[in-house]
Parts: C-alpha cells; structure tokens; sequence
C-alpha cells in the first residue's frame, strides 16, 4: 500500500572479494536471458481437511435474508489504493455486526478481465483467503459483487504496514527482529502444509494488528497446490525479494519464501534489502551474481541464519527440504522462543501501536488517509459470459454463520432422544476449507483460461444472500 523509493538511493552496493570464503560459498547463477512475462497458472481445487458441518436452515439461520452491498459500509479513509483499485477503511452499518471497523479492498471487474494474470491473481486471493485461518494471516469476512466491481471485507488491522514502522525506526534490533520472523515463519509453515506458496513477502505485505501482532496480507501472487517436489515457473513478486530461481525460470517451489524471509531479515536488521541496484536489470544481476555482504555489527546466529536463508541453489537453503519451516525454526537465532507461546500469541510485540480509537488510522501512511474516500460508480456493462468469471465470488466467514447460528437456533433436544435423519437435499455448510472442495468442479474445455468463472457453489451462502448486481447462482 506503501509507495517505495527507489532503491538506487537507499543502498550502493559495494562488490569485492570476501577474505572469509565460507561467507560466499554459493555459485553464481548466469544471467543469459531472463524471460519477464508472467505465466498463469490456475489451481481450481482445495484440500478438504478437519471438515464441520451444521444443518443450514431458513428458521435456524437466516430469519431475514442478509442484503449485503456497499450500502452496508460507510467509507472513512483511503488506506492504499493501486492498479487494481483501492482498500478503504470502513464502518458497518447494519446487521449483527454493526459499527465494527473493516478493511474493503475494492476491485475493477473490467480491469481484471482484460489481463490473465490479474484474473488468475484475483481468483487465487478469494480463494485462499477463504481456505486459510490463521492467527498470523489476515481473515476475509465478507466478499460481494455488483455490476461493476468485486469487494473483499477484510479484518481491520490498525497497527499498520510493517514496512511504515521500519521506516520510522531504520532498523531494527535483533530481539525485535526475532519476534516478528517467528510469527511469519508461523503463518509461512501453515501455508506450506497446505501447498501454498506465498510468493510476495515484504514489509509493505505485513500488517500488525492492534496489539502489535504480525498479520500477512496480499495473496494475489500466491500459488496452490505445490507440494514436495512440484514446481511452477511463474514470474511475479517483487524484483528485491525475489529468489534466483524465480528470476530464472528454472522453476520453484517453497523454498523462494525462505530466500524471501532471509531477504527481510537483512532489510529489518540493516535499512536496506540486500540486493539493489540502480535499475531492473542490474538488481536481477546482483542477486544471481553479487556477494552477500553483512555487517560487522550482527551476531554471529544472525549473520548464519541469513546466510543460510539466502542460499542461491535452493537445495542447500535452509527450509528447503521435507522439514521446511521446523528447519528454519531449530536455527540457534531462535533458541530463546517457545514456538508454543508464539502460535498463542503470548509474546509481548516490541512495538505496541499507540491508537487513539478502534478506527485510528494514525499507522497507515498520510498520503492515502488524507485523501477523500470515495468509491466512484463503475458504469462499465460486462456481457453475461464475462460475468460468469467471478460466479461463486459471494462470501460469509464462518465465525458470521456461527453467530447467527447462535443467535437463532431452536433449543437443543436431549441427548438421550435419537438424531434424525438427515433429509435429502438439505443444505450443510462445511467449513473452513470443505465447502469449496465439496463444490467445486471442471470447467469447460472450450473456455479460455482468464475466462474461467471462479468455481460455481450453490452453497446456503449464496443462498442466504441477494447480493446487489449480479444474481448469484
């Protein structure tokens, strides 16, 4: 959300020999011909695991069906906007939930169909953002459409963007340090396990929450379903955390994420990425070619981690093999953290955000929150098959369902009396991860690839809701 300078003023790299040869012990990687464009890739499928379900029912449920649009959310400040459009501060107005503060990231339907990869980014962010719950990922509350635009309700996270308190500070200690890669190392192995690449790690992509806790964000670059062994060969992140392999095209898998991590963790503790040049092409060529240099100043788990992290063959970087994240968390640098207090979020954050009031926006950066909030009308018409592509974008986090579920169910029976069948053909929600799998099916072979509709799921979501536009079916 953050505008980054340009990197040729922040950092002038010095290459020359290092008189330790263990401080260099990679090969360098030849820059013959980098290819830039991106390549899509699509994964339809999720892993259905730890499945739940609830019998979903007019009476128990949804006395009064859930109208939800952009009329439900009143607009309050700008916290970052972008080519794809602009994520709001907002305010609910109506239902249970109302006079609680979210995040809405707000996107163009017609900028999104006319490039694949924004199509692919697009649908691998409502996705995932669905699948994944986790204390250290932010959490998608309600996704909508009209017309025009798609709308992601996200949880309000007011510390804001690690990259502003980096910023702020310069650098930062190593026990600070240490605190915020173990919760990243955290939330980093629960998307691996799921075969998630995260692909895009950087300070403007961590966010605190009110306490000061780490919350990843932005998932448009991810990639599903990389296992042990699967590589893909897509171009995408940001040039000075990218891994070799990326900007090679040899093909990657998890472990860019850990060179990404290390990559942060030299910017943290030193101001600057370790990689940087005066343009694109240069800063790829560093990061294939130049030598790691870290200072004096580091201990020497700090100087190793990093090191070892920013390995250029993937194979010898730590995190790289079947253990991945348990790899990396074993490393010296965290022999003081209780892994346990981390995941439960006992810690105490070493920087605690000071805030005024639930919809303090003081963390965010002045440029965007100055500015007048407004989410102008998109008069484009799309055809009917063109809409198609964002069929089953409708949203409702499970924790919402639950509460009504709450709030409306009948008194439980005794448990002595027997369960009654199940009756054909009523609706049960599985969640997190089930209800898409459940749902999701092939699309025609005949459809182009940024054509594809994001998965039909005539779920009792879409059920429940008469969303503004688009009818979703």
């Amino acid at each position: 959300m953050a505008d980054v300078s340009d990197p040729s003023e922040l950092f002038v790299l010095e290459l020359h020999e290092d008189e330790n040869p263990r401080d260099s012990d990679d090969d360098k990687i030849e820059l013959d011909d980098v290819d830039l464009e991106p390549e899509l890739s699509i994964n339809l499928q999720h892993e259905a695991e730890g499945q739940e379900t609830i019998q979903l029912s007019e009476e128990n449920v949804n006395p009064g069906k859930i109208k939800l649009g952009p009329k439900d959310f009143e607009l309050k400040k700008v916290l970052g906007k972008g080519g794809y459009g602009k994520v709001f501060q907002v305010r609910k107005t109506s239902g249970r939930d109302a006079n609680k503060y979210f995040a809405m990231k707000v996107l163009k339907k017609a900028s999104i169909v006319t490039n694949q990869k924004d199509t692919a980014h697009t649908r691998a962010e409502r996705n995932i953002l669905e699948a994944v719950k986790h204390p250290f990922i932010v959490e998608l509350v309600y996704a909508f459409q009209t017309d025009g635009k798609l709308y992601l309700i996200l949880e309000y996270l007011s510390g804001g963007e690690l990259f502003m308190h980096l910023e702020r500070e310069g650098i930062f200690l190593e026990d600070t340090t240490c605190f915020y890669l173990s919760e990243i190392i955290m939330a980093l192995g629960h998307l691996h396990k799921l075969g998630i690449i995260y692909r895009d790690l950087k300070p403007e992509n961590i966010l605190l929450d009110a306490q000061g806790h780490v919350k990843l964000t932005d998932f448009g670059l991810c990639k599903e379903h990389i296992q042990e062994g699967i590589v893909t060969h897509t171009f995408c992140g940001t040039i000075e955390y990218m891994a070799p392999e990326i900007l090679t095209r040899r093909g990657h898998g998890k472990a860019v994420d850990w060179w990404s991590l290390g990559a942060l963790m030299f910017d943290m503790l030193t101001g600057v990425p370790p990689f940087t040049a005066e343009d694109r092409k240069k800063t790829i060529e560093t990061i294939l070619k130049a030598k790691l240099n870290l200072p004096a100043y580091l201990t020497p788990e700090a100087r190793d981690l990093v090191r070892r992290l920013m390995k250029r063959q993937e194979s010898q970087r730590l995190g790289s093999g079947p253990e991945d994240a348990a790899a990396v968390q074993a490393h010296p640098f965290f022999k003081h953290v209780n892994w346990d207090d981390v995941l439960a979020r006992r810690l105490d954050p070493p920087i605690k955000p000071l805030l005024r009031s639930e919809d303090d926006v003081s963390q965010f950066d002045t440029r965007f929150t100055r500015q007048i909030p407004v989410d102008s009308p998109d008069e484009t018409t799309l055809s009917e098959s063109v809409n198609l592509i964002f069929q089953g974008f409708t949203y409702v986090a499970p924790s919402i369902l639950e509460e009504m579920h709450r709030a409306n169910r009948m008194p439980a029976r005794s448990p002595r009396r027997t369960p009654r069948q199940t009756h054909d053909g009523s609706y049960r929600l599985q969640y997190p991860m089930a209800a898409a799998a459940a749902q999701r099916g092939m699309y025609a072979r005949a459809t182009p690839p940024h054509l594809q509709a994001f998965p039909p799921r005539p779920s009792p979501q879409d059920e429940m809701m008469d969303v503004q536009g688009l009818p979703m079916s």
